[in-house]
């Protein structure tokens, strides 16, 4: 995980929230992820936005840079029987925003970590 510039986090909602499976995750990976980019998907019956303002929040704390645009997926119209994935054209086309602007701020972390590293060695 270490050796990327930027991620992509999918999360389902559960409970109102990220599922536990990704919190767990990122709380292990936490090191490897300081001042990296990263994109959101969401999915679930109201297209996962309170997982994904949840998971906003922890990617803060955990000093990942999020980028603004987002993936979003219902359950009820890009799944068929709520389990094949098969997204409606403009939920496909959702993902494309969060990729332009993710490449770009994966770049820019670049900066901010030799800075930090610099910082680090004085």
């Amino acid at each position: 995980m270490a050796e990327f510039d930027g991620y992509v986090f999918v999360t389902g909602e559960y409970n109102h929230s990220v599922t536990p499976a990704l919190a767990n995750a990122l709380s292990y990976l936490n090191p490897e992820l300081n001042n990296k980019a990263a994109g959101i998907v969401g999915y679930g019956s109201a297209f996962g936005v309170r997982a994904v303002e949840h998971l906003r929040g922890i990617l803060s704390e955990l000093q990942i840079a999020h980028v603004q645009k987002q993936g979003m997926f219902s359950l009820f119209t890009d799944f068929e029987n709520f389990s094949t994935f098969k997204p409606t054209e403009l939920q496909a086309a959702s993902v494309g925003p969060m990729f332009d602007q993710l490449i770009v701020w994966g770049a820019a972390m670049q900066s901010v970590r030799a800075q930090q590293s610099v910082v680090a060695n004085a």
